[in-house]
């Protein structure tokens, strides 16, 4: 065969290579794979969010759910896949920031294993408890942890997560010790707590909603630095009576495997972004008080590090390992 010929041939081999290659994406579905339980605010989001990229991108986005082990199952299910963008994970910034200090025999650190690929939002917590406890303030709260070492309880969706990790920053800003409860699923934990069998809990508004329209929640308090637009008549934790400067937050991302190409992601950040800016989605996260944020993966990840060195204090000084 004459060298041209032969060399036409190979080319011609390659093309569906070439083409393949050039195909935008998304070019068939993309699963996004959540740490969080269905009914958690964050899965709320998601699927509201995985709705609007189906569209946008015309190809189905499937969320799977797949919470506990501190957010390593879905870790676990994520990590060995693709750098495509076809396999995303949605975290929070205690995945990030927290998980590395937490489990430290494990040599793993999230930023190091996934990238961020685009923020969906930052929620403030509310200290909830049972609408017949008590207590009426966080004054109240602190001072029967500080009579009852060990005995008062708090629950959280989980170790590692802000619920947690807040109840463990209240403890060390009032020098006081209480008791973690550590649940699977939000309903759970805000069933208890509306029940009195948990004494209190961090809780975003959308997760603890139901329990609290329904009159069996009542909040002490917001731990930030000032009241939210959505409930004004809740003081912050500072003005009812609990420690100056207390703010228990939690921003929620999608991350990808390490190796993600610069095209994909940027395509997936401005395709989120465009998405939380529809009507509808900006109605719910007023309803919600969750903040939208333009941060890149860049900022990302530096937010990530900021929260990294306090939750690296909080674990020296509290001792605190989850093996």
């Amino acid at each position: 065969m004459p060298v041209t010929r032969r060399l036409l041939c190979a080319a011609a081999a390659l093309l569906p290579v070439a083409a393949f290659a050039a195909e935008p994406f998304p070019s068939k579905p993309v699963t996004v794979v959540t740490a969080f339980a269905p009914g958690s605010g964050p899965d709320a989001v998601l699927r509201l969010v995985a709705d609007k990229l189906s569209k946008t991108w015309n190809q189905r986005v499937l969320v799977e759910n797949k919470p506990g082990g501190g957010g390593f199952i879905a870790i676990e299910a994520v990590r060995r896949a693709a750098a495509d963008g076809y396999t995303l994970l949605q975290l929070d910034s205690e995945h990030l920031a927290a998980l590395p200090h937490l489990y430290k025999a494990k040599g793993f650190e999230t930023l190091k294993a996934f990238e961020p690929a685009a923020v969906l939002f930052r929620t403030p917590f509310m200290v909830a408890v049972s609408s017949t406890s008590k207590w009426k303030s966080m004054g109240e709260l602190v001072a029967a942890a500080k009579a009852q070492p060990g005995q008062v309880t708090f629950g959280s969706w989980g170790v590692g997560s802000p619920g947690h990790l807040g109840g463990e920053q209240l403890e060390m800003s009032t020098d006081t010790s209480m008791q973690h409860v550590p649940f699977r699923e939000v309903s759970q934990l805000f069933t208890s707590v509306g029940g009195g069998d948990v004494a209190w809990s961090f809780a975003s508004i959308p997760s603890s909603q139901g329990a609290y329209k329904s009159g069996k929640l009542r909040y002490l308090a917001v731990a930030a630095g000032k009241r939210i637009a959505q409930l004004p008549e809740v003081p912050t934790v500072a003005e009812a009576g609990g420690p100056a400067g207390l703010e228990v937050n939690s921003f929620v991302v999608l991350v990808a495997p390490r190796g993600l190409p610069a095209a994909v992601r940027d395509k997936v950040h401005a395709d989120v972004q465009k998405a939380l800016a529809e009507p509808d989605i900006k109605a719910r996260f007023d309803t919600f008080a969750f903040e939208t944020l333009a941060w890149n993966a860049a900022e990302i990840e530096r937010q990530a590090q900021l929260k990294s060195a306090i939750y690296a204090d909080l674990v020296r000084r509290k001792n605190i390992s989850l093996e």
